[in-house]
C-alpha cells in the first residue's frame, strides 16, 4: 500500500540493507536509495509513505535534502537519523522541517514507531499548532535557568557549550535539563524540540 511506503536514503551500504530488512520485517514497502540525488532524479510527482534520510551524507546531506524537497511541494514526512555529535544539525533539520530525528545507536522498535507516527500523522503542523497552548503551559512551570537550558537545547548546543555559556558545570546541565524534560513531558530530546517549535521557542 502506498502509505506503508518507507524510503530509506543512506549512503552506507551496510545501514541501508540493515534497516531496509527492519522495516521489511515490520511489514513496511522499503525503498533503498544511496543518495539524495538518486532519491531525487527518480522521484515522481507524488511520494507516498514517508522518508528516512541520514543527516550526513556526501553531496547532498540531510539538510539540504529537506530544503529542496519542500521547495519542489514534496510533503512527504522525512525522519533524520543521526549520530550523537550531529544533535545541533538534527535540530536544524526539524526547523527545516523534519518530523522527528533519531540518535544512533537506537532500538529497532524506536525507529518503527517514529515512522508509524510520521505515516499516520500527514499535517504535523496542525498538530503542533493544536499543542502549542499546552506547550505554552508547560514552558510557565519552568524556572529562569531550565528556560535558559532548553533555549540553549533548541539552539542544537551540547550540555558542555550550554554550561560554558551559563557560568555552571555540565553536571548542573544535566539536572536543569531532566527538569525541563520532567516538566515539559518530553519523552526523548526530539520531542522536546518539537514542543519548542510548536511555539516557535527562539533558541
Amino acid at each position: 500500500m502506498p502509505d506503508k511506503v518507507v524510503h530509506v536514503v543512506d549512503d552506507d551500504v551496510d545501514v541501508r540493507k540493515s534497516l531496509g530488512f527492519l522495516l521489511a520485517t515490520a511489514d513496511f514497502a522499503v525503498r533503498l536509495h544511496d543518495s539524495a540525488t538518486a532519491f531525487l532524479a527518480a522521484a515522481s510527482s507524488e511520494i507516498h509513505g514517508c522518508i528516512v534520510s541520514d543527516v550526513r551524507m556526501p553531496g547532498i546531506d540531510g539538510i539540504e535534502f529537506l530544503r529542496l524537497l519542500r521547495e519542489r511541494g514534496y510533503m512527504v514526512p522525512v525522519i533524520i537519523i543521526t549520530g550523537h555529535a550531529d544533535v545541533a544539525l538534527a535540530v536544524q533539520a526539524m526547523k527545516q522541517g523534519a518530523v522527528d530525528f533519531i540518535e544512533k545507536p537506537f532500538e529497532d522498535q524506536v525507529l518503527i514507531d517514529a515512522i508509524h507516527s510520521a505515516l499516520e500523522n500527514r499535517d504535523p503542523s496542525a498538530t503542533a499548532r493544536a499543542q502549542a497552548t499546552d506547550v505554552r503551559n508547560h514552558l510557565s512551570m519552568l524556572s529562569q535557568r531550565e528556560r535558559q537550558v532548553l533555549d540553549g537545547l533548541v539552539a542544537g548546543q551540547p550540555n558542555k557549550s550550554i554550561a560554558y555559556d551559563l557560568g555552571i558545570s555540565p553536571r548542573t546541565v544535566e539536572i536543569h535539563r531532566a527538569n525541563v524534560m520532567n516538566k515539559m513531558g518530553a519523552g526523548s530530546l526530539s520531542h522536546l524540540v518539537r514542543m519548542a517549535l510548536a511555539v516557535d521557542l527562539k533558541g
